[in-house]
């Protein structure tokens, strides 16, 4: 870049940066490195010499050739961040879509190579919820039978609490990659299934396994990122997550190729393997079990340590599990509705989906920003209110209403999104995987009560929407928790949330945003 400036604006331009990158002196005058920000690689140098003219030479103006050299520390993210990186670099701002707090090299690191695994975790996890209808009709099997089925899988978080359990005394980062490679085998042997009864025993253990690896990448993220910032990085993977539940939609039209080819969407996730094990070569320890648990050796509470974390368990699986009831089914039995009450292909299931559900993205940005700069409560409270209402009005209507209330429902309760870093935050670092766990199987338990119910009263009914109605006052109870009992935690350190636990080094109010 080359700046026309005077002699203020060339003491600007000398001033080290403080806003996307925090800069100090390298080798001279006009040489900069990076200091704090998150870059593997940041240097900048400037070359100054008088302006061309005489005449502005004599009024103090200077041409400035300004070199930056920077590698974002975003790993195979780059390519997304390419030009976005471009116009914050060149404007020397913080842009509206950074983190409230500047992450450094490390937390970037790990934040983005999180990411990738979630995008692996969150196609695992919607492969039964896309494939049930096709499955079912290839085996002759009712709504009940896929409720029933969908119940069972539920089971799998026996599976998950072992994964969490082993994680709080070995630590994260093996057990992650391990869990994630085992879930795509699992599921990958679904395709095999000669029956529904098959199919839902797989993926009662690989759900299990992907249960309990989306726990261990909240942990691992949480016990990572700056407190300012930790809403922000769960929305962040939220929306990894969402990304691999889409490409699950996106190949779901080959179920319209054969009765059997939904099998197809069981094995793709074997082609992720390769780069799961890379992701597990590069991803370090996490600093807060290092610096708080010793492997192998328990850890025990003091009582009131252990009163306190058994009453902030209590209150977050009560709002999971009355949650769950409603957003569970709403979500697994949607092809269905679509297919048998709509009269939609495989094909325009994917598109509604797709259309439907994108604009849920904005919400969950949106939601991670402001659950870190404005709180959780509120936010998340209006994500259950006002996503329950509109779905629910998405299963009483048909044609464009149905669309566009089932894109507000998805919008709205996207925001809900903020609560999911509660479970992370209140509990000590040698037991919060297992407490995550015990939240995750008693939401579970909502998940299994709710499509027990709605795929029994939807064949009573013959109608989805009665169903719904039932169901819908879960979320509406779980709001009255969050807004009654629910602490705010937003920028406050996981120290201090949970007296007793040691800080990392550098895992403090390092990356605080300038602005």
């Amino acid at each position: 870049m080359v700046h026309e400036v005077d002699s203020s604006g060339l003491a600007e331009l000398r001033s080290p940066r403080n806003d996307l990158v925090r800069e100090r002196a390298g080798d001279g005058l006009d040489h900069l490195v990076g200091d704090h920000g998150p870059f593997a690689i940041w240097e900048r140098r400037l070359r100054v010499q008088p302006s061309a003219t005489e005449t502005t030479h004599a009024e103090g103006h200077f041409r400035v050739e300004e070199e930056i050299r920077y590698r974002a520390a975003v790993g195979p993210w780059r390519p997304l961040f390419a030009l976005p990186l471009r116009w914050a670099v060149r404007r020397r701002q913080v842009p509206w879509w950074a983190p409230p707090d500047r992450l450094d090299e490390r937390a970037c690191r790990i934040l983005a190579l999180l990411a990738c695994v979630q995008v692996v975790d969150g196609y695992l996890g919607t492969v039964i919820t896309q494939t049930i209808a096709f499955a079912s009709d290839e085996f002759g099997r009712s709504d009940t039978a896929q409720g029933v089925t969908l119940a069972a899988v539920r089971l799998g978080v026996v599976v998950a609490l072992a994964v969490v359990f082993l994680a709080d005394r070995r630590g994260r980062r093996g057990l992650l990659i391990t869990t994630a490679v085992a879930a795509v085998v699992m599921t990958a042997i679904g395709s095999l299934s000669p029956g529904l009864w098959f199919l839902g025993g797989s993926q009662l253990v690989a759900r299990g396994l992907t249960t309990g690896l989306g726990i261990l990448i909240g942990v691992f993220a949480a016990e990572e990122l700056p407190r300012g910032s930790r809403a922000y990085g769960i929305s962040v993977l939220a929306l990894a997550a969402a990304l691999g539940a889409g490409m699950a939609v996106w190949v779901l039209p080959v179920a319209d190729l054969d009765p059997a080819a939904w099998r197809i969407v069981y094995l793709i996730p074997l082609l992720a393997i390769p780069g799961l094990v890379t992701a597990g070569r590069r991803l370090p320890e996490s600093r807060r079990f290092i610096a708080n648990v010793r492997p192998g050796q328990s850890y025990k509470l003091n009582d009131d340590r252990r009163q306190i974390e058994r009453k902030r368990l209590m209150l977050l699986a009560a709002a999971a599990f009355l949650l769950l009831v409603f957003a569970a089914p709403a979500s697994q039995f949607q092809n269905d509705f679509l297919k048998d009450d709509r009269g939609f292909s495989a094909a325009g299931i994917s598109l509604f989906t797709v259309l439907t559900t994108t604009p849920a993205g904005i919400g969950v940005f949106i939601a991670g920003r402001l659950a870190d700069t404005r709180g959780r409560r509120v936010v998340g409270a209006i994500g259950l209110l006002a996503g329950t209402a509109f779905v629910v009005f998405g299963y009483h209507t048909s044609g464009p209403a149905m669309w566009t209330t089932t894109m507000l429902g998805g919008l709205l309760g996207s925001l809900t999104v903020a609560l999911g870093v509660y479970g992370p935050e209140l509990f000590s670092t040698a037991n919060r995987a297992r407490a995550n766990g015990l939240i995750v199987a008693l939401g579970v338990a909502g998940s299994a009560t709710g499509l027990l119910l709605v795929g029994a009263l939807s064949d009573r009914f013959g109608d989805y929407g009665p169903a719904f109605l039932v169901v819908a006052i879960g979320p509406l109870l779980a709001a009255v928790l969050v807004l009654r009992w629910f602490p705010e935690t937003a920028r406050v350190e996981l120290e201090t949330l949970n007296p007793g636990d040691i800080e990392a080094p550098s895992c403090g109010p390092e990356g605080a945003d300038p602005a």
